[in-house]
């Protein structure tokens, strides 16, 4: 019996909930912990301009990260799913060609932006300040593409499998690897942000082997296959990933979509100001992530294993749990905005009078992420994929894009900072008042896998 059977079929919702959740929690926060860190010494050891440009290269971490977690989310919900009804032989399959297919896809990517990458930097928003740094940056980000995929595919298998310390201890080696590089290639080297790039993709290097001990746990159920090429297995693993392939390209979208208008409504200042908040962004957003990442293994076997009331019980702790901690992390933009810019190293009043403008109302959006991320993963993890594509179409494209262009006219750089929350605020409150009930008071359907 693998760990995570063991775990799931004995223990209470609560314990298995809070097993996964407190170790991935912190793991994604000193993830996003190791994001902002980069922002900090790009700040204060480089300058302004430089840490937009590196703000501007994000939808490179986008467009990698998006591809990982459609493999590794879809095969990491197939193998649980597979798991809880004991097909072993289909949960190997699943891992192996998860693993196989990142490799293939990412290397292609890597190879094909080097190539193109000032094009591409243009297209993401670079001006000619900042165009020679995010070139720089995004240059080595493609040249190790396959290495930051690893990391991100192989972590969510580790986590499905019942090991979620392990995931978070090697995002803990990660984040201290990636402290202590910032500050020798930026301050001792001098090697500008190529330096930072470098330091990342060392730092996710190091977790990847870490990571790489869970294959010795005698429980370990991930072993690869030799026969991998099954048609139903590729299209559910592509499948099962779509949504969260969407959420991360969608944040490709709201990066180049701020870029733009800030740009536009507010210049070189505005980009400045956004890249603070973006980073700071970037640590909100992956806690969200982390309660969307807990969950989808529980619900995953559980569904897999027939027990539908466990499911609505996770469910429901996940709501209050993502509830709680947007408003905590609302309460710190309101009250901390100051001394949250400062760290960065910003050198004028005016960029710093704008970020924290934005910051307060920005923030807004955590009161309504959670609960949008939960009813995502919920419908992803059950195989129901419809309703899961919708949410993250409408929350990170259409209502986006549409208030990123029309609040703007009405209230200029206050209606960009509102945008988000506009767009996760409507539709949260769609899923409270139309999904929920559906949720909790309707049977569970099996929808085949």
């Amino acid at each position: 019996m693998s760990i995570a059977e063991q775990k799931l079929l004995n223990q209470s919702v609560p314990k298995s909930f809070f097993q996964y959740l407190l170790p991935t929690l912190i793991g994604m926060m000193l993830m996003s912990a190791n994001i902002v860190i980069d922002g900090i010494f790009v700040g204060n050891g480089i300058g302004s301009v430089a840490l937009a440009s590196v703000n501007v290269a994000v939808p490179v971490w986008s467009i990698i990260i998006s591809i990982s977690l459609l493999i590794g989310i879809g095969g990491g919900t197939l193998y649980s799913i597979a798991t809880g009804a004991r097909d072993r032989v289909r949960a190997q399959r699943a891992f192996t060609l998860a693993i196989v297919l990142v490799t293939i896809i990412m290397t292609l990517i890597g190879l094909a932006g080097y190539i193109t990458v000032e094009p591409l930097a243009r297209l993401f928003g670079a001006n000619t300040e900042t165009l020679g740094y995010a070139v720089d940056y995004m240059q080595v980000i493609f040249m190790w593409a396959p290495i930051v995929a690893w990391e991100n595919t192989l972590s969510i298998f580790v986590r499905n499998d019942g090991s979620p310390n392990i995931a978070m201890a090697g995002l803990v080696v990660s984040a201290v690897l990636n402290i202590v590089l910032n500050y020798w290639m930026i301050f001792i080297l001098e090697m500008e942000v190529t330096g930072a790039a470098l330091a990342s993709v060392i730092a996710t290097a190091a977790g990847l082997l870490v990571y790489s001990l869970h294959f010795f746990k005698k429980e370990s159920g991930l072993t690869f296959a030799r026969s991998i090429w099954q048609k139903d297995d590729m299209k559910m693993i592509g499948k099962l990933g779509f949504p969260n392939f969407l959420a991360e390209a969608g944040t490709g979208v709201f990066v180049i979509g701020y870029n733009i208008a800030l740009s536009y409504y507010a210049g070189t200042t505005g980009l400045a100001a956004f890249s603070v908040i973006n980073y700071l962004h970037t640590f909100m957003f992956l806690a969200f992530i982390g309660i969307g990442t807990s969950i989808q293994p529980m619900i995953s076997f559980y569904y897999g294993a027939k027990k539908y009331e466990a499911i609505k019980n996770t469910v429901r702790i996940a709501e209050i749990t993502g509830i709680v901690l947007g408003a905590t992390f609302l309460a710190i933009g309101w009250f901390g905005g100051g001394p949250l810019v400062s760290i960065f190293g910003v050198e004028t009043d005016a960029i710093r009078q704008l970020a924290i403008k934005g910051i307060a109302l920005f923030f807004i959006s955590y009161l309504f992420m959670g609960i949008n991320f939960i009813y995502m993963t919920y419908y992803q993890s059950i195989a129901y994929i419809q309703p899961s594509i919708a949410i993250s179409l409408f929350r990170g494209f259409i209502l986006l894009i549409v208030a990123l262009i029309v609040l703007p006219l009405w209230l200029g750089t206050t209606g960009i900072w509102l945008a988000l929350p506009a767009a996760e605020g409507l539709t949260a409150i769609f899923l409270l008042i139309f999904a929920r009930r559906g949720v909790m008071n309707r049977p569970l359907r099996s929808q085949g896998y």
